[in-house]
């Protein structure tokens, strides 16, 4: 399922939000419509309130995955504590040292391929290959080097720049080994991750996002409705409990 949300006033979730199948960092000081993310998903995985670095911008400051985090070597000693606590003891969390440190712009991944900006240091490449335990590719997309902000790709499926050409797609497709889409988010955006964040299951989008735009964003991820029926019986079973 995808559902729609905002911060504050901005349809770019994904600037402020970094979500992967093991957990979600949200940022702080989010109004009634980012709550979606710990209604939809606190049951599921830890949902974590932080800033990195002192920033907000949570999504475009970090990236993830299920194996590990990395984050840009600004990140306090109180902010990386706060994160691994709250985190599986299974995930690796790492500071990386790198020029382009606003890693979610300059890094896309799934839980077995990354895409990365084509400058980034060759260290962070080793890092993001061993914390992440990834394939790492550099690659642009429809010429746009900022990868993190012109991809978003689960296990399930991706969704790329609408510029990107179709032999572009077909390679990018074989290298991730999974199904892409070109498209927009939030009302005919072409920076796909920074209004749309996604894992196997769910996505959230921002509020502008029209109806068409979700039914490719379902589609390109595989995603149903089995996880809002999960929620329904869930709460059914919950409402019979409290009755009973």
């Amino acid at each position: 399922m995808a559902f729609r949300s905002q911060f504050q006033n901005s349809c770019e979730i994904g600037v402020f939000t970094r979500l992967t199948n093991k957990y979600c960092l949200l940022a702080e000081g989010g109004t009634s419509s980012y709550k979606i993310f710990e209604n939809e998903l606190a049951g599921h995985i830890p949902v974590v309130y932080t800033s990195i670095a002192g920033c907000r911008i949570v999504g475009r400051m970090c990236v993830g995955n299920a194996k590990g985090l990395l984050l840009p070597n600004a990140t306090t000693d109180k902010e990386l504590s706060t994160i691994r606590n709250a985190l599986p003891s299974s995930i690796i969390v790492q500071r990386v040292e790198e020029r382009l440190s606003a890693l979610g712009n300059c890094i896309s991944c799934n839980d077995h391929c990354a895409i990365i900006h084509p400058d980034i240091d060759k260290e962070t490449e080793e890092a993001i290959s061993d914390v992440l335990g990834v394939e790492v590719f550099r690659q642009t997309i429809a010429g746009e080097s900022l990868v993190g902000s012109y991809a978003v790709f689960s296990n399930q499926g991706g969704m790329v720049h609408p510029k990107t050409s179709v032999e572009e797609l077909e390679e990018l497709s074989s290298l991730l080994q999974v199904p892409l889409t070109a498209g927009t988010v939030t009302r005919g955006s072409d920076v796909i991750g920074a209004g749309l964040v996604v894992n196997d299951w769910v996505a959230f989008t921002g509020t502008d996002t029209t109806a068409t735009e979700i039914a490719v964003i379902e589609s390109a991820f595989k995603l149903n409705s089995e996880f809002g029926e999960k929620e329904k019986e869930k709460k059914e079973k919950k409402e019979k409990e409290t009755k009973s």
